[in-house]
């Protein structure tokens, strides 16, 4: 709601919560988008969300007795779990991987708690998907033994502790191996998945022990991003209610990820730029609540633009009005970003020092756009600021952005996918080899900067 009156209060709290035996209470996700929260604190309050969870499923999981005999088949089999497997946001990222595994060498099984809303993206998902499979009506046991009886090599839960997740399935371990990914931007604490998916900058070395998994390396980006989706016409300004002139500045995250310095630093870019603009996602809770905000700061409040949640389309096609996209911090924009790139609007970033902090990073160096990346908030306001009142230097930006959509990597789905392909190997083979899980990367890593090839090495003997 970007209600911030009692934020040092909050924070007392949460700090409480964190070492009281109220900290099973706390949802982690929550801690996603607090300012000042560190990465090992956001484990060990998923440790703490899950403690009593997590001693009922050991139970349940001796009385179930499940085991994983090898199948004769030489596919891996993969089961995707999300209740997102419909018109959303994960469903448009990952789509397209989906199409893309080498069917010679993996089945693609997908598990729905998710409502069927029987628009074209359901669809399209139920086709590419060797066996898709709703499991809505079903509990937490009767589902976990569909996906053990289906022989699943590798179980990858795409929901974490968002909304109407089901961890308990995964708690159940009705797979040999248990994967995180791309729905939620952390740890789940011990105890629970097997792999965390990431990439070098998101987890930089020495970052393992603030999280519960083995990670599982990406050779540029965690972030998979198609090129299936197709950007519009872009409209008039008008027609998306935007002022006939003046520089646009954009944020079209969800209003919980913007924190008070974030919004200190909008507010001057604002000021110092004559008749520009920030146009935002419009939420009942929170407009209000920035326009309060705003003023406070000495700004007009019709300087804020607020525009309605959009089908993908439209929303790509309006997009292209914006002529830079401010991102938020600790909680990065994550589609949102790499929809801005595709529509042709780069972003200016601050990383900090957790997983969702990094991720718009992640995004700009895999789409060559590194030098976006501020290393303080200072550099984040003079990076922004520059571009907003050096036409030529944005058009030039823009120019690049448009030359590395289509020969870099975030947008190479089909490069991506033999990367994840390669991840699923490793994991396999280990447990195969009856090793417990430890970090594995893609067999080539590139740098950041995308010229110098390095070699991650994999410990136990095992070769990738």
């Amino acid at each position: 709601m970007c209600e911030w009156s009692d934020l040092d209060a909050d924070d007392l709290a949460l700090n409480a919560a964190l070492t009281d035996d109220i900290g099973h209470r706390l949802s982690p996700f929550h801690l996603l988008s607090v300012p000042g929260i560190s990465a090992l604190q956001q484990r060990a309050c998923s440790e703490l969300w899950t403690r009593d969870r997590r001693s009922v499923a050991h139970d349940e999981r001796a009385a179930r007795g499940f085991s994983y005999p090898a199948r004769n088949s030489r596919k891996i089999r993969l089961g995707y779990l999300s209740n997102d497997l419909q018109e959303h946001a994960t469903a448009h990222l990952l789509v397209e991987v989906l199409e893309a595994h080498a069917r010679d060498d993996f089945e693609v099984f997908a598990y729905s708690f998710g409502a069927d809303d029987g628009l074209p993206m359901r669809r399209r998902l139920m086709a590419t998907c060797d066996r898709f499979v709703d499991i809505a009506a079903m509990d937490d046991r009767a589902a976990a033994e569909l996906i053990h009886d289906d022989g699943v090599d590798i179980l990858i839960d795409l929901k974490g502790f968002t909304a109407r997740a089901r961890t308990g399935i995964v708690l159940l371990r009705p797979a040999p191996v248990i994967v995180s990914y791309l729905g939620y931007p952390g740890t789940m604490g011990a105890g629970i998945c097997d792999y965390l998916i990431t990439d070098q900058f998101l987890t930089p070395a020495g970052s393992a022990p603030e999280y519960a998994e083995a990670l599982a390396y990406m050779p540029h980006t965690y972030h998979p991003h198609g090129r299936g989706t197709p950007v519009g016409k872009k409209p008039r300004r008008r027609e998306a209610g935007l002022p006939d002139h003046g520089f646009v500045f954009c944020c079209f995250n969800q209003p919980y990820k913007i924190s008070p310095e974030i919004f200190d630093i909008w507010c001057r870019l604002l000021a110092l730029v004559p008749d520009s603009v920030l146009w935002l996602l419009d939420h009942p809770q929170a407009a209000g609540n920035l326009r309060g905000e705003v003023i406070r700061r000495g700004v007009d409040a019709r300087r804020l633009i607020f525009g309605a949640n959009l089908p993908q389309e439209e929303h790509l096609a309006r997009l292209q009005l914006a002529d830079l996209m401010l991102d938020t911090a600790p909680f990065n924009a994550h589609t949102t970003a790499s929809d801005a790139l595709w529509a042709g609007v780069p972003l200016v970033t601050c990383p900090g020092t957790t997983f969702p902090s990094r991720v718009a990073g992640s995004i700009l160096h895999a789409v060559g756009l590194g030098d976006l990346v501020a290393d303080s908030l200072d550099h984040y306001f003079d990076l922004a600021f520059s571009l907003a009142i050096e036409p030529d230097r944005l058009a030039a930006l823009k120019a690049r952005l448009s030359d590395n959509r289509l020969v870099r990597p975030l947008f190479d789905v089909a490069a991506y996918t033999l990367g994840l392909e390669e991840l699923y190997r490793a994991m396999v083979v280990r447990h195969r080899a009856r090793l417990q899980p430890s970090a594995v990367g893609a067999c080539s890593f590139l740098n950041l900067e995308g010229d110098s090839p390095i070699r991650l090495i994999q410990s136990d003997r095992i070769a990738l």
